[in-house]
């Protein structure tokens, strides 16, 4: 009998996953090709001609560089926050028993689940409230809002593969409960951590609808290429830096996907 692994999928299967993939990714491949585009007001298909003084132009614009590090500063700080923060609410729902605790997951995965214009309005006019001027850390707590939520969902996963008998044996030998999470925790929980906060690093750093009521007079990267598409000059060095966003933004989710997908070998998971 044929194993069903070896049976080949339909040509129509095929043909649609074929155009699926091409719907998402032919855009993609447009910013790049664009990126070299000799035509610096419009977009003409095909290129009129190629050439690679783009990178350079970039490269020298202190306008860019501004916004890039103030991206990734925020990125940086609103991922520690949600590390943090994150990892504590999932170990609470995860591990203990209390009344509301389901209220309490639902609450704290709530911020994703909105659009990000509401979540921007509320932000906004809670700032607004107090009176807290708008600046770098008003762009971090808007972030850290829905990182937090990426890092838990991750967390509270790992979690609840971990077995409580390994922390039991660990209190019972006598550690305490810093060493306990240094040395069984930890170590358990380590790759779901660090694709979360791979994953955190990434929404944040292209994050645009949030950081456009919480930003004030500061552009992020992402509000930085919005304003440039506008004008009608240098347009393909928006592409440049869109490509740097491509880059910057893959290789922290390829990195979080190799990390969790052995994530049911946990020591103790199961037992």
């Amino acid at each position: 009998m044929r194993s069903d692994q070896n049976t080949s999928a339909p040509l129509g299967l095929k043909i649609a996953a074929g155009a699926g993939l091409a719907f998402l990714h032919l855009p993609i491949l447009l910013i790049f090709l664009y990126a070299f585009t000799t035509e610096e007001k419009s977009y003409q298909f095909p290129p009129p001609g190629l050439t690679l003084k783009w990178f350079a132009v970039t490269w020298n614009r202190p306008d860019v560089w501004e916004a890039l590090g103030l991206s990734v500063r925020v990125a940086a700080i609103s991922t520690a926050i949600a590390l943090v923060l994150g990892t504590l609410c999932a170990a609470a729902v995860s591990r203990t028993k209390f009344f509301g605790r389901e209220t309490i997951s639902l609450l704290v995965i709530l911020p994703i689940a909105l659009p990000g214009i509401i979540t921007g309005i509320a932000l906004r006019s809670a700032f607004s409230f107090a009176e807290i001027p708008f600046s770098f850390w008003t762009i971090v707590l808007g972030h850290a809002t829905f990182c937090v939520v990426v890092v838990y969902n991750n967390a509270v996963a790992r979690f609840r593969r971990v077995s409580g008998s390994l922390i039991e044996a660990s209190m019972d030998l006598g550690a305490d409960s810093f060493q306990t999470f240094r040395y069984i925790i930890l170590p358990n929980i380590g790759t779901a951590l660090l694709a979360g906060g791979m994953l955190a690093f990434a929404l944040s750093f292209d994050e645009v609808i949030v950081t456009t009521f919480t930003a004030g007079q500061q552009s992020t990267l992402p509000i930085w290429m919005l304003e440039e598409l506008v004008r009608p000059r240098q347009r393909p060095v928006t592409n440049v830096v869109a490509m740097v966003v491509v880059i910057v933004t893959f290789l922290p989710i390829l990195g979080a996907y190799y990390l969790t997908r052995d994530g049911d070998q946990v020591a103790g998971g199961g037992k």
